[in-house]
Order: C-alpha cells, then sequence, then structure tokens
C-alpha cells in the first residue's frame, strides 16, 4: 500500500467514527447562540488559527453570526503576547470583547488544551473565563478532547486512526466539520455562490 493509499484509508475510517449525534448537538447549540443575538469567538492555534480566520468567513457570510478569531488581529495578539504572555493572550482579548453570556467561544485544537502538560494554556485560560461569565463552549478537537472537552456544552472529538498523522488528520478532519456546520440546515441562511452558478 502506497502513503496516499494509507493516508486516505486513515480518513474514512476517521470520518465513520465521528459522532453525528454530537456534531447535531453542536450545530443546534450554535444556532441557539446565534438566535438569542449572541456572537461566537472562534479560538485556534497554527493551523487551527488559520482554520479560525476561514471559519469566521463562513459563519459570518453564511450563517448571519457576528464572529471573530483574535488570530485575525495579529497586532494586537503579538502586543498581547509580548506585553502579557502566551497564556493569557486569547483570554485577556476574549476580556476586551466583553465575552459575556449568551456568546459562544469555538475551539479548533489538536488536543483541547491541558494545564498539567502546559500546552495550549492559552485555550485552557480562556475557556475557563468563558465558564466564569456563562457563555457556551464548544470544541472540535482531537486525541482525548482535553480541556475544551472537560468545558464543552458540545464537542466533536477527531478519532486517533494513526498516532504518526494525529495532527494532519485532526486538522484536515476539523475544516470537514466546520464546513459541515455552516452547511447545516439549522444554521445556513445564505447560499455558496458556487452552486447557483448555472
Amino acid at each position: 500500500m502506497t502513503f496516499t493509499e494509507q493516508f486516505l484509508q486513515e480518513s474514512v475510517a476517521i470520518i465513520g467514527q465521528l459522532d453525528a449525534a454530537t456534531i447535531e448537538a453542536t450545530a443546534k447549540g450554535l444556532a441557539a447562540v446565534r438566535d438569542g443575538g449572541g456572537r461566537l469567538f472562534i479560538l485556534g492555534v497554527g493551523g487551527s488559527a488559520g482554520h479560525a480566520g476561514h471559519a469566521v468567513n463562513d459563519f459570518r457570510k453564511l450563517c448571519g453570526f457576528e464572529a471573530y478569531a483574535p488570530t485575525d488581529n495579529v497586532s494586537e495578539l503579538t502586543a498581547r503576547v509580548n506585553d502579557e504572555g502566551w497564556d493569557t493572550c486569547f483570554s485577556e482579548w476574549l476580556k476586551g470583547s466583553r465575552l459575556r453570556k449568551g456568546d459562544g467561544v469555538l475551539v479548533f485544537s489538536v488536543g483541547g488544551g491541558n494545564r498539567e502538560k502546559n500546552v495550549s494554556v492559552n485555550l485552557v485560560k480562556s475557556l475557563e473565563l468563558a465558564k466564569e461569565v456563562g457563555a457556551s463552549v464548544f470544541g472540535i478537537v482531537g486525541r482525548d478532547g482535553g480541556f475544551t472537552k472537560q468545558a464543552a456544552n458540545a464537542c466533536v472529538i477527531i478519532p486517533t486512526a494513526s498516532s504518526d498523522r494525529i495532527t494532519p488528520h485532526t486538522e484536515g478532519m476539523c475544516a470537514v466539520v466546520w464546513h459541515l456546520l455552516v452547511s447545516h440546515p439549522v444554521l445556513q441562511r445564505s447560499a455558496t455562490k458556487w452552486e447557483s452558478v448555472k
């Protein structure tokens, strides 16, 4: 078997193991945030930061959300990291955005954050703030879900098909799941462009 065949087989296996009920719960939870007038804040680091910016576009344009990602403002993010530290760069940004009850926080992450292992503590602190103010928490994460799974109202776990490829599969499937979400009938309000081109 070639590497390409193996990677694709792993991807198919992961899709087959995704928990559809949790994805449905995430869609309905996000719709409740939007329909209640809440804003959506999408958090991600590394490749997941790129996903966050792309997802903000789709949640705003296709689903009618007021949505933001701290990584879309490089000047503020780097100032906060430089002046206040990495661990609080997202939570302080959320405080500056006046995160409140009724808002939603959506996390894209390979591991979901883990304070004890000192991995993605900025996600942990952000979710602690979200719970403190009564915001809803959602996640699309890999491995065991980490702190995101513990804190979330609904959390989609991307199963591990290969211990050598946790990151690429999690990040790839994250895009599959959030594209599913912005296409879901309880969320999507506007049509995508290419589907209307004859």
